[in-house]
This record gives structure tokens, sequence and C-alpha cells, in this order.
């Protein structure tokens, strides 16, 4: 097991003190207070609440990329390429549940022009992912339906994830959230 550097302790420390608080609320004094340091000792570790904002969204954002690029290149069929979709997006959320929690809550907060390239990325997922729906719905894997509604009840049926993995005491099997969501979900897009 690899230890856990300062640097590691000290962003778990933000990361939870700002899903806490929430990120206009989270002040580099409250930051100092939960790590028993003076306020300066926290610029040796971010730049700004900005710039460890703007690092976070953009690399759990890529990590979300990365995950569905190569689904995507695939020759599997627009019905397995869903089914891995969903469980690329439970796995990242299940590893990275505090910077999900960002990616949903907090991402509002970016400062321009970091805050239009995100909604550019972000959208730019959800085009991927709607364009899966697309091929499923000509290819008669599903049912005829608005993609784009079914596009964003998938991505809402994901969202709220992080939630269980932050506020519960028993640790949640991905694997089984995988299997009923992935149900839940065919159940409601999929031809009989």
């Amino acid at each position: 097991m690899k230890k856990s550097t300062k640097k590691e302790r000290f962003l778990t420390v933000v990361l939870k003190l700002i899903h806490k608080k929430g990120f206009k609320a989270t002040t580099m004094r409250d930051i100092a207070h939960d790590l028993n340091f003076e306020v300066a000792n926290v610029y040796n570790y971010i730049d700004s609440k900005q710039s460890l904002l703007e690092e976070y969204l953009f690399d759990i954002q890529d990590e979300f990329h990365s995950a569905i690029d190569p689904i995507l290149d695939s020759s599997h069929t627009a019905k397995e390429k869903l089914s891995l979709i969903i469980s690329s997006y439970i796995r990242i959320t299940a590893q990275r549940p505090y910077e999900q929690a960002l990616l949903v809550n907090e991402w509002r907060n970016l400062k321009e022009p970091k805050l239009q390239e995100f909604v550019e990325r972000r959208k730019a997922y959800e085009n991927k992912l709607q364009g899966v729906v697309t091929a499923g719905v000509e290819q008669g894997e599903f049912r005829s339906l608005n993609v784009e509604i079914a596009t964003q009840t998938i991505l809402a049926s994901l969202r709220w994830l992080y939630q269980r993995y932050l506020e519960t005491e028993v640790k949640l099997n991905p694997v089984e959230i995988d299997r009923q969501l992935t149900t839940l979900i065919f159940e409601g897009i999929s031809k009989n």
C-alpha cells in the first residue's frame, strides 16, 4: 500500500471541507484551521482555491473522457457500449466521490475562460453518450425515443451516486450498483 503524502492528505481534507461547506463558503482560513496550519502554509500546497477547483474539475473530466473514448472506438453494439459507459462512470465515481461531488455541484464556480472550456467539454461528453443512444435507436436496440431526454435521464441516474459513497458507513459494491442501474436504464430504453 502506498503511503499517503502530505499533499495528498492536504487535498483530501480540502475536498472534504469543500463538500461540507461548499466552494464559495470555504475560506483559506477554514482550510488552515482544519489542518492546524497557519494560513500562509496553505499556499505551499495550492496557488488558490480557484486553481484547485480547475485542477480537480478538469482532471476528473479528463478521466471520464478517457474512459468513454475507447468504448466509442470499439466494435461493441450500442447496448454494450452504453453498459460499458455506465460501468466506467460508476467506477470513477466509486474511486473519486469527492471529485465527482465537485463535478456535479461546484463547476459553476469556475471563472472565465475556464468555465466556458469546462461547459464545452461537458457538452462533448454528453454528445458522445447521446451518439451511443442515437445509434441504439437507429439499430433497433433501443425503442424510438427522444435521445436528448434519454441521455439526460441516464446522466441524472448516475450523477447522484457520489452521495451514496460519501454518506454511508457501509462500503457500497460498485458491481452491484452497476447491475441495478444498468437493469433500470435498459428496462426503460431497450426494445423487448
